[in-house]
């Protein structure tokens, strides 16, 4: 599904140059729920970015779905993320000037899905998430954690194929936070690819798979043992 090789990233400003990323050789395949974890600065959300096509190494190739991302025009991202991508971001990213009702719609508009099945689908992501009561306020008129709930909604409601997700439960109460963790479990159950970046060892135990960043390096790549079926997935 995606295979990154090589990928850099980096920063010039006259002679001194910033590393990001260095040398990441990753393979994610489709049904996969992945964890990227490291301390602050080691380059998770560049990597969730540059997976997500909202940003572009300074060296190095990606693929796609077996489309060379890498030499694809801006436009053509562009479309492969709206068709394929469902992103969580750390700062929500959510349209001032959009209602939560609005702010919901707006995926489902770029894929043109029509509007009698519009209204419904954002009647139920309303509904699934509990805020039908927050529907026609802005952004600015919620919580850090009501923000982040919309964003989570937002990013799942045209049921991606790949769900990228930025600290997805940072600011969360321990009860919403974990919904959300089993919220993922389900989606990646019926197929959605997840990659997170967390700083959560327990949130990064919903997943499959751990990679681990330090200072823009691949430090360990590890797979987690599927337990028999009378085990439990968590000690």
């Amino acid at each position: 599904m995606i295979r990154l090789t090589d990928i850099a990233k980096y920063y010039t400003n006259g002679s001194v140059t910033t590393h990001v990323l260095r040398k990441i050789n990753l393979d994610f395949a489709e049904g996969e729920f992945v964890s990227i974890m490291g301390p602050s600065g080691a380059g998770k959300s560049t990597l969730l970015n540059i997976i997500g096509m909202l940003d572009s190494p300074s060296e190095g190739r990606q693929e796609f779905f077996g489309e060379p991302v890498h030499d694809l025009s801006e436009r053509k991202r562009a479309g492969l993320y709206k068709e394929h991508i469902g992103f969580i971001f750390q700062s929500y990213h959510l349209i001032d000037e959009l209602t939560v009702y609005e702010n919901l719609e707006t995926p489902l508009l770029y894929r043109k899905v029509k509007s009698g099945e519009r209204k419904s689908i954002v009647c139920d992501t309303l509904d699934r998430f509990r805020i039908v009561g927050k529907k026609d306020l802005f952004p600015s008129q919620l919580s850090g954690g009501q923000q982040q709930l919309v964003g989570v909604a937002r990013a799942i409601i045209g049921s991606p194929n790949l769900l990228l997700a930025d600290e997805p439960t940072g600011n969360l109460h321990s009860e919403h936070g974990q919904e959300i963790m089993e919220l993922f479990t389900r989606l990646n159950k019926e197929g959605t690819t997840i990659i997170q970046a967390t700083h959560s060892e327990s949130n990064a135990t919903y997943g499959q798979r751990t990679i681990r960043l330090k200072d823009g390096w691949v430090e360990s790549d590890d797979r987690v043992t599927t337990p028999e079926p009378n085990q439990s997935r968590r000690q």
